[in-house]
């Protein structure tokens, strides 16, 4: 059987570890979660309503490839009334998830051979999937001294602008959010060499203290990505767009009409009922408990011997040094998950180099879960060498 060379990309760890720990629930009964981006609440009302009325009023059939007109004035919408930047409907483009979006962008704006830049450490679908497409990824080392991020001065010592940059604020595995400032500076310096600036945006609405700011406030040259999973807790209902320049647009629809036809259609319906303004109270208490329990997590790590960690800024994830516990985070997140029920993913998801050495807790769970998770995981022997 014939398998292609550009399959050959590595597993999206997260997903081993969710198996994993879907066999130990069903042995053990006992698993916490804390190694997905999954919130642990259902979408918003006024979504759940809204997907229940367009099953009996709708015929739910294909919809244009770029999505529902109604969907797409909420989304413009919804970033004018958060950012203050004028958007319109034809700027946006919908995906069967952030994912889907991503996918069409690579195909729609970068060739096999081109250099896109992103973090280190940074989301490894990026990677993987740029991998598979025959692009050749960059990646900056980002550590403390930027929060996690990447700065004009790492672009400006590179040999050639690369084709794109990929940034995302909050970021995923740190929580870090980019200064404002600094993003307004990547954006024009992008714009400036002919790189595409590719903005993950999906955890706005998740910040803890810290302002977030959008590309678009900057450079209309650059692509902004959002989506309904993270702030609005629909990660299931598959449902993401793209903020896009006028360049990209025709090829984005006529890609997505090829490859997706178009998002899931009763998740349309729900996303438009999760961007009305009756869902806003609902998804900020959702923010409100995770910062709750993002305290209750950092007023905890010491305890179990994690003091090195980046400033979750956003999102809800902690990365954390395991180094003096481990040089293997695999086996050593698999061995916790053996131990004592809690799950949590090993860095070489997010860092090619150093992720050995560490590991991303996720608290998006409840705050009792995240507690009791701690517990166990100060009371396991893999942690008493802290």
């Amino acid at each position: 059987m014939r398998v292609s060379r550009r399959s050959a990309v590595e597993p999206f760890y997260v997903m081993e570890v969710l198996k994993a720990a879907a066999q130990r629930q069903r042995s053990h009964g006992d698993v916490i979660m804390l190694c997905a981006g999954q919130p642990s609440t259902p979408g918003p009302g006024p979504a759940l309503d809204a997907a229940v009325a367009a099953t009996t009023t709708q015929v739910l059939g294909y919809t244009e490839s770029t999505g529902i007109l109604p969907l797409r004035h909420a989304i413009a919408d919804h970033h004018r009334e958060t950012t203050g930047v004028d958007v319109s409907p034809e700027d946006v483009v919908t995906f069967p998830g952030s994912s889907g979006a991503f996918t069409t962008l690579f195909l729609a704006a970068f060739d096999p051979g081109d250099t896109v830049a992103m973090t280190r450490p940074g989301y490894p679908a990026y990677r993987n999937s740029l991998q598979a497409l025959g692009c050749e990824v960059l990646e900056l080392d980002c550590g403390p001294q930027t929060r996690y991020q990447p700065t004009v001065e790492m672009l400006a010592a590179l040999d050639e602008p690369p084709a794109g940059l990929i940034v995302a604020s909050p970021a995923n595995p740190t929580g870090t959010i980019i200064d404002p400032e600094e993003l307004a500076a990547l954006a024009r310096w992008c714009e400036g060499h002919g790189t595409l600036l590719v903005s993950d945006e999906i955890y706005h609405g998740l910040s803890y203290g810290r302002p977030t700011a959008s590309a678009w406030q900057t450079s209309r040259e650059a692509v902004v990505v959002g989506s309904v999973s993270k702030f609005f807790s629909m990660t299931g209902w598959r449902v993401g767009w793209l903020l896009a320049p006028p360049a990209l647009r025709r090829p984005l629809e006529v890609l997505t009409g090829n490859l997706n036809i178009c998002p899931p259609t009763v998740s349309q319906y729900a996303a438009l009922g999760a961007l009305s303004p009756q869902a806003r109270a609902e998804l900020e208490g959702h923010r409100q408990r995770y910062a709750v329990t993002r305290d209750l997590l950092l007023r905890r790590l010491p305890e179990v011997g994690l003091r090195d960690y980046a400033p979750p800024d956003g999102a809800f994830y902690a990365w954390c040094d395991v180094g003096h516990l481990t040089d293997d985070s695999v086996a050593w997140c698999r061995d916790l998950l053996a131990d004592c029920g809690v799950a949590i993913t090993p860095g070489v998801d997010f860092d090619t180099r150093e992720g050995h050495r560490r590991v991303r807790l996720s608290f998006a769970g409840s705050t009792a879960q995240v507690d009791e998770a701690l517990d166990r995981m100060a009371a396991s022997p893999l942690l008493q060498g802290r």
